[in-house]
C-alpha cells in the first residue's frame, strides 16, 4: 500500500476556485481532506465513506464539497470562494477501516497520510 498523493494546490486570488485531487492505493474505507494553517493546529475539512459515497464536513460546507471516484481509487476536495484564511497545507487522509474509538472528523481515525499540497489564497 501507498500513502495516498495529493495534488492540485497552487497560488489563487480570494474567490477563485481550486479542486484537490488524491490517489490511493488498496482498501479503503473512508477518505478526507485536514487542512493546516501556519501556527494552527490541523482542522478536519471533509470525508467520503467509500462503500457508499457518504459525505460529512466540519465546518465548511458550502464552499467545500469532497466527492470520490471509486474506480480511480480518488477523491476530490471542490473549494469555492476560496478566502485567504483558507491558506493551508491540505492533507489527504485515508481510512482502511471503520473505527470504534474515534469520529470520522477526528485525525486519529485515518491512518493513511498524504505529505499534503499547499494552498495559498491572497486578497
Amino acid at each position: 500500500q501507498v500513502q495516498p498523493v495529493e495534488s492540485g494546490g497552487g497560488s489563487v486570488q480570494a474567490g477563485d476556485s481550486l479542486r484537490l485531487s488524491c490517489a490511493a492505493s488498496g482498501y479503503t474505507y473512508a477518505m478526507g481532506w485536514i487542512r493546516q494553517a501556519p501556527g494552527l493546529e490541523r482542522e478536519f475539512v471533509a470525508g467520503v465513506r467509500w462503500n457508499d459515497g457518504y459525505t460529512y464536513y466540519k465546518g465548511l460546507k458550502g464552499r467545500f464539497t469532497i466527492s470520490r471516484d471509486s474506480a480511480k481509487n480518488t477523491v476530490y476536495l471542490q473549494m469555492d470562494n476560496l478566502m485567504p484564511s483558507d491558506t493551508a497545507v491540505y492533507y489527504c487522509v485515508l481510512a482502511r477501516h471503520y473505527s470504534g474509538v474515534y469520529s470520522n472528523t477526528n485525525e486519529n481515525y485515518y491512518s493513511d497520510w498524504g505529505l499534503g499540497t499547499q494552498v495559498t489564497v491572497s486578497s
